[in-house]
């Protein structure tokens, strides 16, 4: 008992004092679901590459200036979602995730790298949209899933030592995950919409952490405000949209006992344009930038972030009517 607990403190040390606990990299799931809501039978499929940049170091408001530390996150998100009815829909989102920690020295300027790469966690989504309910062209959507760990969390670094957990592919724990959203098109300009999102995960725990030890990742709220609207451009049809981000994530937990330098406050910008290459496929790229964020203790967090993809849309065939005469 004395060793472990030993071992957990020089590893809890290492990971704040070193490397600076990151509460906000990782891979981004809840971050990409929200493929729309389409006819009977149709199939969507998104895939998209994901890059996180975190080179700026924070204890609460205040900006540190320090350089020395960068956290990148490179995912490959394959986004799939099947309208079993015209409004009951299931989504899946598969990851792929490097993650790396770029520790350069002040004295020679040489780098310590740290990185892990494999299939990350992955969601399970279901959701129901209410049409009209509260004026017409509204919608509202609600929905319930689960964050499944399959990812490996068990990866060890060059000297053959455990990775800290936020460098690992998976988490080793089920979330669950809950969704609402809705949306207002206008009369005025019916191709106008905006909308808002809720996302809250309940993490899970990872009850073999360290051999014998748990870690529970703080639960996470997500609020987006959502404008868009639809152009014609040169025969092609973009669609441009500006999204406002809030998140909170409380502390993680070690044996139940509240982690410093975990959790905080963030709001994001976020552009987003995407043109339809033909009616089915589209191509999207969105920016996250930070407009603010009050951080527990001392973290490095996010500078910006790249999203791009294409999204394919598969629709059921139309049946065709014969009329005799």
């Amino acid at each position: 008992m004395f060793f472990k607990k030993v071992l957990l403190s020089i590893f809890l040390f290492c990971s704040i004092n070193i490397s600076a606990q990151c509460c906000s990299g990782g891979v981004p799931l809840s971050n990409n679901l929200g493929l729309s809501q389409e006819d009977k039978g149709t199939l969507q499929i998104g895939l998209n590459y994901d890059y996180n940049n975190l080179n700026t170091l924070k204890s609460g408001l205040k900006k540190l200036n320090e350089k020395f530390r960068l956290r990148t996150t490179h995912s490959v998100l394959l986004n799939t979602s099947y309208a079993i009815t015209n409004n009951f829909s299931a989504e899946g989102l598969l990851t792929w995730v490097n993650q790396r920690r770029i520790i350069t020295s002040q004295f020679d300027n040489s780098k310590n790298i740290e990185a892990s790469s494999g299939i990350g966690d992955a969601i399970l989504l279901l959701k129901y949209r209410f049409r009209d309910i509260y004026s017409k062209n509204s919608d509202l959507t609600l929905g319930f899933g689960t964050k499944m760990p399959l990812g490996s969390s068990t990866e060890l670094d060059s000297r053959g030592i455990l990775l800290i957990n936020d460098l690992q592919p998976g988490s080793n724990a089920w979330d669950f995950i809950y969704w609402l959203s809705t949306s207002k098109r206008f009369n005025f300009r019916p191709s106008l919409n905006t909308s808002l999102r809720f996302t809250y995960r309940n993490t899970g725990t990872d009850n073999e952490y360290l051999g014998n030890s748990t870690y529970k990742y703080g639960n996470e709220f997500q609020g987006f405000l959502s404008f868009s609207d639809q152009f014609v451009f040169f025969k092609a049809l973009i669609n441009p949209s500006l999204s406002f981000k809030y998140r909170n994530a409380v502390k993680d937990q070690v044996d139940g006992e509240a982690l410093e330098n975990t959790g905080g406050d963030w709001i994001f910008i976020i552009p987003n344009f995407s043109i339809d290459i033909t009616p089915n496929i589209a191509f999207s790229t969105r920016a996250e930038l930070p407009l603010y964020s009050n951080i527990i203790g001392t973290q490095l967090t996010p500078t910006y972030r790249i999203t791009t993809g294409f999204l394919f849309k598969i629709k059921p065939k139309t049946k065709k009517l014969f009329i005799q005469t």
